[in-house]
Parts: C-alpha cells; sequence; structure tokens
C-alpha cells in the first residue's frame, strides 16, 4: 500500500469529500479516512425494502444555501418541494387547534402571547444584526450574552410563560437541546449564520424548502466516485504524530504519512482522538465545550398520506413531547405517505432509554392524539437514534455553552502546525447545517492550498 500523499483528510462526510475535491482541483494527492463503512457522516440515506429511500440524518436545503444547490446542480441530482399546502396542527394544554402554513415562525396564539411574542423576537433580530459572523467574540457585550443562556435572557425579557416555551421549543428543533443548555451569544450567532429565524424555521422560502431525489448521501456517494485518491472505509483514526517536516495519521491497523492534514470530525470526536504532540491546551478544552444535541429522528410510513385529503400539511407543533414536531416527508412518485417526526433534547435523552418497541408506541400513541385513529394504522417504523451513534455521538450539531465563544472561539479553525479544522461546526454561514459542512471544506482547504504552494 502506498501510504505517502500530500493532504489527509479525516471524515468522509460533505466537509471531508469537498476539502479533498478541492485540493485535488488545486493538483495535489489526498486521501480520506474514514471510520464508517460508508460515506455521508450525519447524512445518511435508508433504503426501504422496495429500494425508496428515506433520509435519517439532514435532508432539506433551502434559499441561500448556495453550496448545496451548486453541488445538486453539478452532480445531476433532483430537487421536490416540502409538502406544505393545507392547515397546521398545534397542540397545547390537550386542545388541538388548526393555522395556516403562511404563518412564518409564529404560531396560533392568543393575542396578548402573540404580541409578546412578536415584541421578544424582534427584540432578538435587532441583536443578532450586531453579531460579526466571523469573530462574534468581539461584541462589545460578548461576554454579557456569552455569560447567560438562551434560557435566562429569555425569562429576563419576558414574564409570558408562553413565549418562554416557544423560545425552548425553537431551541429543541434548531439545536437538539434545551434552553438551558445553550448561550444566548451563540443563539444570536446560529441565527445570523442561518439567515434568521424565519429562515431557520420556515418551509416555503426557508431552511425546510426542498429534499434531494435520492437523499442527500448521494451528493457524498458522488463526490466520492469523482476522487482520484482513495478513500479509506473502516478505519477510525486513533493518533495524529506531527513532526517539522509533515504529520502522520493512524488507524488501528494502518497509518498513513502527508504534508497536511485536514480533521473534519464534529470537536468532540476530534477531541477523543491521541495528538503526538499534545494539542495546546485552549484547543483541547475547547473540544470539551462543544457537546452535540440529542435526537431520535423517526420516520412512519402509511398506505395513503391521509391527512392531506384531510386538508391538513401534515405538519404538527406540540408544546409537550415526546414528539414535538412532525412533517410530511412522503416521497415523489410514491402513493405512500410518510411522516417524519423528532425525539429531541431531553425528550430524546429520555427516549435513547426506552425499547424501540415503547418508542415506537410513544411516537404512534402522539400521532393519533394530532391526527386522529388513522395514524395507528402505519405499514412500516424506521428510527435512527444519533446518540447511539459511535462515530457522531448525537445531532444535529455542536452548541456552544457559556462561556465557549468568548473564551475559546478564536481557537475553532486555528490551525495547529499541519493541522486544519473543518465541518459544519466550524462554519461561519450556516453553522451546523449541511451547508456550512460545504462551506467548511472549501475554506480549509483553500488554507492548505495557500500554504503548499507557498
Amino acid at each position: 500500500m502506498e501510504n505517502k500523499t500530500d493532504v489527509i483528510v479525516i471524515g468522509a462526510g460533505l466537509s471531508g469529500l469537498t476539502a479533498a475535491r478541492k485540493l485535488e482541483e488545486a493538483g495535489y494527492s489526498v486521501k480520506v479516512i474514514e471510520a464508517r463503512e460508508r460515506v455521508g457522516g450525519r447524512s445518511f440515506t435508508h433504503h426501504l425494502a422496495d429500494g425508496q429511500v428515506l433520509d435519517l440524518g439532514g435532508q432539506w436545503i433551502g434559499p441561500t444555501q448556495t453550496k448545496m444547490y451548486e453541488l445538486c446542480k453539478e452532480l445531476d441530482l433532483e430537487l421536490y418541494p416540502t409538502y406544505n399546502e393545507g392547515k397546521i396542527i398545534l397542540y397545547d394544554n390537550g386542545k388541538k387547534t388548526l393555522m395556516g402554513s403562511n404563518n412564518g415562525a409564529l404560531p396560533k396564539l392568543n393575542v396578548f402571547v402573540l404580541l409578546g411574542l412578536g415584541l421578544t423576537i424582534k427584540k432578538v433580530e435587532r441583536l443578532v444584526e450586531q453579531i460579526d459572523l466571523d469573530e462574534p467574540w468581539n461584541h462589545p457585550k460578548a461576554k454579557i450574552w456569552d455569560g447567560e443562556t438562551l434560557d435566562s435572557w429569555i425569562r429576563k425579557n419576558t414574564k409570558i410563560k408562553k413565549v418562554r416555551e416557544y423560545f425552548n421549543i425553537v431551541s429543541e428543533v434548531v439545536f437538539s437541546t434545551e434552553a438551558r443548555d445553550i448561550s444566548f451569544l451563540h443563539f444570536l450567532f446560529y441565527i445570523k449564520s442561518g439567515s434568521g429565524m424565519d429562515n431557520l424555521l420556515n418551509i416555503d422560502e426557508g431552511a425546510q424548502k426542498e429534499r434531494i431525489i435520492g437523499g442527500t448521501q448521494e451528493i457524498s456517494v458522488r463526490l466520492a466516485k469523482k476522487l482520484k485518491g482513495e478513500v479509506f472505509f473502516n478505519n477510525p483514526v486513533t493518533r495524529i504524530e506531527q513532526s517539522e517536516t509533515g504529520i502522520k495519521v493512524f488507524s488501528r491497523e494502518q497509518f498513513w504519512e502527508a504534508k497536511k492534514v485536514i480533521v473534519t470530525l464534529p470537536p468532540t470526536l476530534a477531541g477523543r482522538i491521541t495528538y503526538q504532540p499534545p494539542l495546546p491546551g485552549m484547543r483541547d478544552q475547547l473540544t470539551q465545550r462543544i457537546p452535540a444535541g440529542s435526537v431520535i429522528k423517526i420516520q412512519v410510513i402509511y398506505k395513503t398520506p391521509f391527512w392531506r385529503k384531510e386538508g391538513l400539511t401534515g405538519q404538527a407543533v406540540s408544546f409537550t413531547g415526546p414528539i414535538k414536531i412532525v412533517m410530511d416527508n412522503s416521497l415523489p412518485n410514491d402513493s405512500r405517505g410518510v411522516l417524519v417526526m423528532f425525539m429531541e433534547a431531553n425528550d430524546g435523552r429520555e427516549a435513547s432509554e426506552w425499547s424501540i418497541e415503547k418508542r415506537t408506541q410513544k411516537a404512534i400513541e402522539c400521532l393519533v392524539i394530532y391526527f386522529g385513529q388513522k395514524a395507528a394504522d402505519y405499514l412500516e417504523y424506521v428510527e435512527k437514534n444519533w446518540c447511539d451513534d459511535e462515530y457522531t455521538r448525537g445531532c444535529y450539531g455542536g452548541h456552544f455553552t457559556p462561556g465557549v465563544w468568548t473564551g475559546y472561539g478564536k481557537h475553532l479553525r486555528k490551525p495547529i502546525q499541519h493541522i486544519h479544522w473543518a465541518g459544519a461546526e466550524t462554519a461561519t454561514v450556516w453553522n451546523g447545517y449541511m451547508e456550512g459542512a460545504v462551506r467548511s471544506g472549501e475554506r480549509a482547504a483553500a488554507e492548505v492550498v495557500e500554504i503548499l504552494c507557498g
């Protein structure tokens, strides 16, 4: 085996494969080392018995995600819109109400609550506009905002219980963790990174606007096929050794040598690799402070999308769990109906302790409450518990706890001798999303090319 190359990329997800492609385009040899038996990372497409596919990882793309749209066009991948016709179910305190699908990020609540919610959102949006995505820690109030959680800020800025509950659901939906766990500065950064709250939460002209025929993992599959260099599967990296002249990367069974390495793993997983010499203390402490969210993604398949005939979008929003968000995930050119839902944050952690039979039961019970008894007559239940995934350990991405941005933020992307960092958590635009992963891969590749060219 020829184990020498110009650059080693660790991780065959969107970030790693994008970086590898850019490096090859610049004329450098690349080897990609992947722990799993597949490409795609947190984009993972499940194949049903008849060949149809369901995305059990990241799946939606929308406006301003230009890199993803460019990739889909280049790789001849077709898109189709997320179904959004009809009414949305809002479930609160045992009461089910309907609201239009054009309400945006605002649910159907009483006038007093809506007014308070609107004012709070406007206040957040004014602060979001002030954030520098490249250096959020440099804002004059950065230490103040980074010293409190989203929950503590909301409690200080509104006395309306339902407004506080709304923001906690936003936290669970966007970060798959509670508002008490997230730095308020990180919340502001993330909202700006994703082009605003409406864009993050909406379907039409929002981040959930479209899906990819064949599944999002197909992007990684096609990118990998275009590479000249080899992708080494089933090789979790255990050690990285640096010297003045280059770098060695070791798995349990092999090793490779290169001039540079790009690590595209989530920060917590990157921190589990042994480095020689050891990483600087600030970088290592950073990896200890960006935990992944907790989520189980569930898809329930029906003979038909029966909710559509009842004038429903298939979407449900509930203030109580364990299923708080449901969407229509039916496939194009298929008569069956599919509902996708999530057990997130504390609900996800609790459900991880249940048997799959209990999770199935609880999910169907929620669907029956939202959509009626027809929801009990399903064909198949499919789930992916990302907390249990050995090489992910949680989704949707890593979130910054209080004090991390101002204490460690400048070390997030800073190269360490021959090591460069990529991955969705390092992105400035669309942080935590597939778009951000692609952008981070391009950025890290450009860093390496600039040095090697010099």
